[in-house]
């Protein structure tokens, strides 16, 4: 599956629960096969666990679950842009569909 966003963008949610929605962070993981992505603060889970060697007191974890990548944006100059891909110089590189410029 072929994917616009990479590790380490910046994107910002545009659909979502309301809490996560128009927030802008950046890119964790992405899973290309599944076609989904992990975003910085976004779509918190907790989940509780009994006390272990790594966590000796147990307690309740949080930690980011994974969101469908249509459900972000790229962030070009701050602004969310589609993205497009090109040939320059005899290689792909993406470019923003908004202001033309090779991301």
């Amino acid at each position: 599956m072929k994917l616009n966003i990479k590790k380490d963008d910046l994107v910002v949610v545009i659909a979502g629960e309301g809490r996560d929605r128009t927030k802008s962070k950046r890119v964790l993981k992405v899973d290309r096969e599944k076609g989904r992505v992990v975003v910085e603060g976004v779509n918190i889970q907790s989940r509780a666990t009994k006390p272990n060697a790594a966590n000796p007191n147990g307690g309740i974890l949080k930690r980011e679950a994974s969101i469908h990548i249509s459900n972000v944006q790229l962030l070009s100059d701050g602004k969310p842009t589609r993205v497009g891909k090109r040939e320059e110089k005899g290689k792909s590189v993406r470019y923003s569909k908004k202001t033309d410029k090779t991301i």
